[in-house]
């Protein structure tokens, strides 16, 4: 719990440092991508922190290509 309360506080942190300079130079857009990315990057720290099981996209990837490799194995091997 208390790691959850770090990740959100640098999070926080890092809000107030950077959405001052977004502002002053009116980037709307890049102030979006900011907000998506922090969030996203805070939830998934406060998710770590609080030890929950994660989705590892190498594994979706794996998933994706399994069936193509099954196929061209008897073709490719010795």
């Amino acid at each position: 719990m208390l790691i959850s309360v770090g990740v959100i506080l640098v999070g926080l942190a890092i809000a107030i440092r950077e959405i001052p300079y977004l502002k002053k130079n009116r980037l709307k857009k890049e102030a979006a991508v900011f907000w998506i990315l922090l969030i996203a990057g805070t939830g998934l720290g406060v998710a770590l922190g609080m030890k929950l099981p994660l989705p590892n996209p190498l594994d979706w990837i794996i998933m994706l290509y399994k069936p193509i490799s099954d196929a061209l194995h008897p073709w490719l091997a010795d």
